[in-house]
């Protein structure tokens, strides 16, 4: 058979990913603050975006649309959050002052005593949004500041105060010195047994334990301060495993002391600081805005609505495109007006479907998972993305990109929309499977009920769980405890013991 080239025309059917497909996918998993400085970006770089104050803008009233399950819709509140920012005010209504009074550019030479007090660093508008109460507060010293201020006052040698100033440097966060004193004599090429002299000094520095090269001396300093090293002190930190495995005989042993000596020294450690240094340089915690709010419906069910702060609004300034087309005289410029036209015009759509999209598996989640909302985390029901997927008529990557990284305000708590996929664990004799977190909350419920002198086992806990109807092996009860962090039944026998000393009442029983 010849081989010869020839032309054939077929028709095949193949998924194109397009720019602007890729766009939307990237803005649904997306959270609020990564979505927020996207749209800054593109702010500043498309002409034809502008930020949207909230005055009659379409696009916002779709995005502030809720939902209800098992409710009629209500009127007034869909009203109040249809209603863009400002609405509902008279702009005929007279102003409470009359023009005369205001301030204006033109007043006199000198101006008011208001010019005057902005002239020398205040500032007379309070209404303007650089004004911040918080800006006047005094700022929090930081570590590395306080322990320089004491050094410049406790050392009266300069080269001293050079040294110390650089092993400032090198202690971290929680008060640790973690340098090495032959390093720091070969770099600062001084004597090794001046820097170990320094160290000694800086350790009586505020606050106590700082400067410490492990946790045991950490421990010991601050007891030193307090007059409480003594040597029986001294040999329980000397065998600080044995503390943290709550081996009461072998701490007997090595201490030499009586049950409520023992327990008085374990009171004493408990009461100190750790990690000293992390009293300065605290960092605030950022709460985590929900992208969706539920509240309960007065005759059953629950409204469900987008947060709106979280959705940024964007607008697609059609007088501006229509303005400067008209003045566009290149090939150039009317490409790039058209193109930035387009991409303007496909976000502000990709960001209403990303709030709907929101919206909608959010609701499917609320009306599966009802049992939690009103009763708690025992009633949660084994939950796959396929089950949400399937009743919402979208793709399970669809709800996973939707899930991710997006937050919930529930009555319990503010939750992630993740959080309510869970797998199941089979019921016993048939009956209907038990969510994976739901076992895991009843298994923490059983230990911490159990009683001083009644700790439960694994193998004890699976009995009381098949009880209750949740078919479950012994080694997914280990498992689970594990994760949360609940030592096994010997430990926690260990530390209820130690309580029990430590609340006067005598030897427990084995």
């Amino acid at each position: 058979m010849a081989i010869s080239p020839r032309l054939d025309l077929r028709q095949t059917q193949s998924l194109v990913m397009t720019p602007q497909l890729q766009q939307a996918i990237k803005l649904l998993q997306l959270s609020n603050l990564e979505v927020t400085a996207y749209v800054e970006q593109e702010l500043e770089q498309n002409p034809m975006l502008e930020r949207d104050e909230g005055e009659g803008a379409p696009e916002a009233a779709a995005e502030g649309e809720g939902s209800e399950l098992n409710g009629k819709a209500d009127a007034a509140n869909d009203e109040v959050l249809l209603d863009p920012v400002g609405a509902g005010k008279d702009p005929e209504t007279p102003l409470d002052t009359d023009n005369g009074n205001l301030w204006t550019e033109e007043a006199g030479e000198g101006g008011s005593a208001f010019e005057r007090a902005g002239r020398t660093g205040g500032s007379a508008n309070f209404d303007d949004s650089d004004f911040d109460i918080d800006q006047s507060a005094a700022r929090q010293t930081t570590l590395r500041e306080h322990l320089l201020q004491q050094i410049n006052i406790d050392v009266e040698d300069p080269a001293d105060r050079i040294i110390a100033a650089h092993m400032v440097e090198i202690v971290d966060e929680s008060g640790y010195f973690t340098g090495d004193a032959a390093q720091i004599a070969a770099l600062l090429q001084c004597p090794q047994a001046r820097i170990t002299a320094l160290l000694g000094r800086l350790q009586r520095l505020d606050p106590p334990g700082v400067f410490a090269c492990s946790l045991k001396e950490c421990l010991a300093l601050q007891l030193a301060q307090r007059d409480r090293l003594d040597p029986a002190m001294a040999a329980l930190l000397d065998h600080l495993d044995l503390l943290a495995k709550r081996d009461m005989a072998a701490m007997l042993r090595v201490c030499g002391v009586s049950q409520e000596d023992l327990a008085d020294m374990i009171a004493e450690i408990k009461a100190l600081n750790p990690k000293p240094g992390l009293a300065f340089d605290s960092s605030v915690t950022q709460p985590v805005v929900p992208d969706v709010l539920m509240r309960p419906l007065a005759g059953g069910g629950w409204h469900i609505e987008l947060n709106q702060d979280t959705l940024p609004r964007v607008l697609v300034n059609t007088r501006y495109y229509a303005k400067i087309s008209k003045e566009a005289r290149t090939t150039e410029a009317k490409q790039f007006i058209a193109e930035r036209f387009q991409s303007a015009s496909w976000l502000v759509k990709s960001l209403h479907q990303r709030a709907q999209t929101i919206l909608k598996v959010a609701t499917e989640i609320v009306r599966q998972q009802d049992g939690f909302f009103r009763h708690g985390v025992r009633y949660l029901k084994p939950l796959v993305l396929r089950d949400i997927a399937t009743a919402i008529s979208m793709h399970e990557s669809t709800v996973s990109r939707v899930t991710t990284n997006k937050y919930i305000a529930a009555p319990h708590g503010v939750c992630e929309l993740k959080y309510f996929f869970t797998s199941a664990i089979s019921a016993v004799d048939g009956g209907e499977d038990h969510s994976a977190k739901s076992v895991r909350f009843r298994i923490k419920s059983l230990i911490d009920e159990e009683p001083n002198n009644g700790v439960l086992s694994d193998d004890r806990i699976v009995d009381l769980l098949k009880k209750e109807g949740v078919d479950i092996a012994r080694r997914t009860v280990a498992k689970y405890r594990e994760a949360m962090r609940i030592p096994a039944s010997v430990q926690r026998r260990r530390e209820k013991a130690l309580h029990v000393v430590a609340d006067g009442e005598g030897r427990p029983s084995p």
